[in-house]
Protein backbone atom coordinates (compact mmCIF):
# COMPACT_ATOMS: atom_id res chain seq x y z
CA UNK A 1 0.00 0.00 0.00
CA UNK A 2 2.90 2.36 0.74
CA UNK A 3 4.16 1.84 -2.80
CA UNK A 4 0.78 2.98 -4.12
CA UNK A 5 0.75 6.11 -1.94
CA UNK A 6 4.27 7.07 -3.05
CA UNK A 7 3.57 6.96 -6.79
CA UNK A 8 3.57 10.32 -8.63
CA UNK A 9 0.14 9.66 -10.13
CA UNK A 10 -1.48 8.98 -6.74
CA UNK A 11 0.07 12.11 -5.20
CA UNK A 12 -0.96 14.23 -8.20
CA UNK A 13 -4.56 13.04 -7.93
CA UNK A 14 -4.59 13.66 -4.18
CA UNK A 15 -3.25 17.22 -4.48
CA UNK A 16 -5.52 18.14 -7.39
CA UNK A 17 -8.58 17.13 -5.38
CA UNK A 18 -7.79 19.26 -2.31
CA UNK A 19 -9.63 22.38 -3.60
CA UNK A 20 -12.75 20.26 -4.12
CA UNK A 21 -12.38 18.94 -0.56
CA UNK A 22 -12.46 22.51 0.75
CA UNK A 23 -15.58 23.23 -1.27
CA UNK A 24 -17.36 20.20 0.19
CA UNK A 25 -16.77 21.16 3.84
CA UNK A 26 -20.17 22.88 4.31
CA UNK A 27 -22.00 19.95 2.72
CA UNK A 28 -20.14 17.45 4.91
CA UNK A 29 -20.98 19.46 8.01
CA UNK A 30 -24.66 19.49 7.03
CA UNK A 31 -24.58 15.69 6.58
CA UNK A 32 -23.13 15.27 10.08
CA UNK A 33 -25.74 17.61 11.53
CA UNK A 34 -28.46 15.70 9.71
CA UNK A 35 -27.28 12.39 11.16
CA UNK A 36 -27.28 13.87 14.66
CA UNK A 37 -30.75 15.36 14.14
CA UNK A 38 -32.00 11.95 13.01
CA UNK A 39 -30.87 10.44 16.32
CA UNK A 40 -27.84 8.49 15.08
CA UNK A 41 -24.93 7.86 17.42
CA UNK A 42 -21.33 8.57 16.42
CA UNK A 43 -20.73 5.07 15.11
CA UNK A 44 -23.90 5.16 13.02
CA UNK A 45 -23.10 8.61 11.63
CA UNK A 46 -19.55 7.60 10.79
CA UNK A 47 -20.81 4.38 9.23
CA UNK A 48 -23.13 6.32 6.94
CA UNK A 49 -20.38 8.67 5.78
CA UNK A 50 -17.82 5.88 5.34
CA UNK A 51 -20.07 3.40 3.52
CA UNK A 52 -22.65 5.48 1.67
CA UNK A 53 -20.09 8.22 0.87
CA UNK A 54 -22.66 10.39 -0.89
CA UNK A 55 -23.86 13.69 0.51
CA UNK A 56 -27.27 13.72 -1.14
CA UNK A 57 -27.93 10.06 -0.27
CA UNK A 58 -26.79 10.55 3.33
CA UNK A 59 -29.06 13.52 3.87
CA UNK A 60 -31.99 11.71 2.32
CA UNK A 61 -31.30 8.54 4.33
CA UNK A 62 -31.15 10.58 7.55
CA UNK A 63 -34.48 12.26 6.77
CA UNK A 64 -36.19 8.97 5.91
CA UNK A 65 -34.84 7.15 8.97
CA UNK A 66 -35.89 10.02 11.21
CA UNK A 67 -39.39 9.81 9.70
CA UNK A 68 -39.55 6.07 10.46
CA UNK A 69 -39.36 4.84 6.87
CA UNK A 70 -38.51 1.13 6.41
CA UNK A 71 -34.90 0.30 5.63
CA UNK A 72 -35.89 -1.18 2.25
CA UNK A 73 -37.45 2.14 1.22
CA UNK A 74 -34.34 4.02 2.35
CA UNK A 75 -32.08 1.75 0.29
CA UNK A 76 -34.32 1.91 -2.77
CA UNK A 77 -34.61 5.69 -2.61
CA UNK A 78 -30.85 6.13 -2.28
CA UNK A 79 -30.33 3.73 -5.19
CA UNK A 80 -32.63 5.82 -7.39
CA UNK A 81 -30.78 8.95 -6.30
CA UNK A 82 -27.49 7.37 -7.37
CA UNK A 83 -28.58 6.28 -10.84
CA UNK A 84 -26.33 8.93 -12.39
CA UNK A 85 -23.34 6.81 -11.41
CA UNK A 86 -24.43 4.27 -14.02
CA UNK A 87 -23.44 6.82 -16.66
CA UNK A 88 -20.10 7.47 -14.97
CA UNK A 89 -19.42 3.74 -14.74
CA UNK A 90 -20.27 3.21 -18.40
CA UNK A 91 -17.83 5.97 -19.38
CA UNK A 92 -15.03 4.45 -17.29
CA UNK A 93 -15.68 0.78 -18.07
CA UNK A 94 -13.60 0.64 -21.29
CA UNK A 95 -10.42 1.87 -19.57
CA UNK A 96 -10.94 -0.14 -16.38
CA UNK A 97 -11.64 -3.41 -18.12
CA UNK A 98 -7.94 -4.29 -18.32
CA UNK A 99 -7.35 -3.75 -14.61
CA UNK A 100 -7.62 -6.44 -11.95
CA UNK A 101 -10.86 -6.92 -10.02
CA UNK A 102 -9.50 -5.37 -6.77
CA UNK A 103 -8.54 -2.23 -8.68
CA UNK A 104 -11.95 -2.04 -10.32
CA UNK A 105 -13.70 -2.38 -6.97
CA UNK A 106 -11.52 0.26 -5.31
CA UNK A 107 -12.20 2.75 -8.08
CA UNK A 108 -15.94 2.00 -8.15
CA UNK A 109 -16.28 2.56 -4.39
CA UNK A 110 -14.55 5.95 -4.59
CA UNK A 111 -16.56 7.09 -7.61
CA UNK A 112 -18.04 10.54 -7.01
CA UNK A 113 -19.06 13.45 -9.20
CA UNK A 114 -15.89 15.36 -8.37
CA UNK A 115 -13.51 12.42 -8.79
CA UNK A 116 -15.07 11.46 -12.10
CA UNK A 117 -14.94 14.99 -13.51
CA UNK A 118 -11.31 15.45 -12.46
CA UNK A 119 -9.98 12.05 -13.50
CA UNK A 120 -11.84 10.89 -16.61
CA UNK A 121 -9.60 13.00 -18.82
CA UNK A 122 -6.54 11.55 -17.11
CA UNK A 123 -7.42 8.06 -18.29
CA UNK A 124 -7.31 9.27 -21.88
CA UNK A 125 -4.21 11.41 -21.38
CA UNK A 126 -2.14 8.70 -19.68
CA UNK A 127 -2.83 5.93 -22.13
CA UNK A 128 -2.03 3.65 -19.18
CA UNK A 129 -5.10 2.40 -17.26
CA UNK A 130 -3.07 1.74 -14.12
CA UNK A 131 -1.63 5.26 -14.07
CA UNK A 132 -5.09 6.73 -14.58
CA UNK A 133 -6.46 4.51 -11.81
CA UNK A 134 -3.71 5.66 -9.44
CA UNK A 135 -4.60 9.29 -10.17
CA UNK A 136 -8.27 8.51 -9.59
CA UNK A 137 -7.44 6.64 -6.38
CA UNK A 138 -5.47 9.61 -5.04
CA UNK A 139 -8.32 12.02 -5.68
CA UNK A 140 -10.88 9.58 -4.31
CA UNK A 141 -8.90 9.02 -1.10
CA UNK A 142 -8.59 12.78 -0.57
CA UNK A 143 -12.34 13.19 -0.91
CA UNK A 144 -13.18 10.16 1.24
CA UNK A 145 -10.81 11.12 4.07
CA UNK A 146 -11.87 14.76 4.25
CA UNK A 147 -15.52 13.70 4.04
CA UNK A 148 -15.20 11.61 7.20
CA UNK A 149 -13.66 14.54 9.09
CA UNK A 150 -16.36 16.94 7.93
CA UNK A 151 -19.13 14.54 8.95
CA UNK A 152 -17.67 13.92 12.41
CA UNK A 153 -17.32 17.66 13.06
CA UNK A 154 -20.88 18.20 11.85
CA UNK A 155 -22.14 15.38 14.07
CA UNK A 156 -20.65 16.89 17.22
CA UNK A 157 -21.85 20.35 16.22
CA UNK A 158 -25.35 18.96 15.76
CA UNK A 159 -25.31 17.47 19.27
CA UNK A 160 -23.91 20.60 20.92
CA UNK A 161 -26.07 23.24 19.26
CA UNK A 162 -29.42 23.63 21.09
CA UNK A 163 -32.38 21.98 19.39
CA UNK A 164 -34.29 25.28 19.67
CA UNK A 165 -32.09 26.59 16.87
CA UNK A 166 -33.77 24.07 14.50
CA UNK A 167 -30.45 23.42 12.79
CA UNK A 168 -31.92 20.36 11.07
CA UNK A 169 -33.69 22.83 8.78
CA UNK A 170 -30.32 23.18 7.01
CA UNK A 171 -31.03 19.81 5.39
CA UNK A 172 -33.93 20.94 3.16
CA UNK A 173 -32.10 24.23 2.60
CA UNK A 174 -29.12 22.27 1.32
CA UNK A 175 -31.34 20.34 -1.07
CA UNK A 176 -32.83 23.60 -2.32
CA UNK A 177 -29.32 24.94 -2.91
CA UNK A 178 -28.46 21.81 -4.90
CA UNK A 179 -31.70 21.92 -6.89
CA UNK A 180 -31.86 25.59 -7.81
CA UNK A 181 -28.83 25.73 -10.15
CA UNK A 182 -30.19 22.77 -12.15
CA UNK A 183 -33.50 24.49 -12.95
CA UNK A 184 -32.31 25.90 -16.24
CA UNK A 185 -34.62 25.10 -19.09
CA UNK A 186 -38.09 23.65 -19.41
CA UNK A 187 -37.34 19.89 -18.86
CA UNK A 188 -35.72 20.28 -15.41
CA UNK A 189 -38.48 22.62 -14.27
CA UNK A 190 -41.16 20.21 -15.50
CA UNK A 191 -39.44 17.33 -13.71
CA UNK A 192 -39.13 19.28 -10.44
CA UNK A 193 -42.72 20.52 -10.50
CA UNK A 194 -44.09 17.07 -11.36
CA UNK A 195 -42.14 15.42 -8.56
CA UNK A 196 -43.13 18.15 -6.10
CA UNK A 197 -46.82 17.86 -6.85
CA UNK A 198 -46.68 14.06 -6.87
CA UNK A 199 -44.92 13.75 -3.52
CA UNK A 200 -47.70 15.79 -1.89
CA UNK A 201 -50.56 14.17 -3.78
CA UNK A 202 -49.31 10.67 -2.97
CA UNK A 203 -48.51 11.36 0.69
CA UNK A 204 -50.99 8.68 1.72
CA UNK A 205 -48.95 5.84 0.25
CA UNK A 206 -47.47 3.45 2.83
CA UNK A 207 -43.75 3.13 3.65
CA UNK A 208 -42.97 6.60 2.25
CA UNK A 209 -43.34 5.22 -1.26
CA UNK A 210 -44.57 8.62 -2.38
CA UNK A 211 -40.91 9.72 -2.52
CA UNK A 212 -39.94 6.90 -4.85
CA UNK A 213 -43.01 7.22 -7.07
CA UNK A 214 -42.65 11.00 -7.25
CA UNK A 215 -39.02 10.67 -8.29
CA UNK A 216 -39.91 8.25 -11.07
CA UNK A 217 -42.77 10.46 -12.27
CA UNK A 218 -40.46 13.47 -12.26
CA UNK A 219 -37.88 11.63 -14.38
CA UNK A 220 -40.54 10.52 -16.85
CA UNK A 221 -42.03 14.01 -17.10
CA UNK A 222 -38.63 15.62 -17.61
CA UNK A 223 -37.71 13.07 -20.28
CA UNK A 224 -41.01 13.61 -22.08
CA UNK A 225 -40.48 17.38 -22.00
CA UNK A 226 -36.99 16.97 -23.42
CA UNK A 227 -38.24 14.73 -26.24
CA UNK A 228 -41.02 17.19 -27.08
CA UNK A 229 -38.55 20.06 -27.14
CA UNK A 230 -36.20 18.22 -29.49
CA UNK A 231 -39.08 17.31 -31.78
CA UNK A 232 -40.22 20.93 -31.82
CA UNK A 233 -36.71 22.10 -32.75
CA UNK A 234 -36.56 19.55 -35.58
CA UNK A 235 -39.55 21.12 -37.32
Amino acid sequence: MRRVFNTPDFRAGFVEMLPACLGLIPFGLVCGVGAAAAGADLLGALGMSAIIFSGAAQILASQLLAAGAPVAVVILTCAVLGLRFLMYSAAMAPVLRTLSVPWQRAVSFLLTDQAFAASIRKFDAHGDPRAGALHFLGGGMALWGSWQIDNVIGFFAGNVIPSAWSLDFTVPLCFIALLAPTLRGVPPIVAAMTAGVAVLALAGLPMRLNLVVAGILGILAGTAAELLRERWKAR
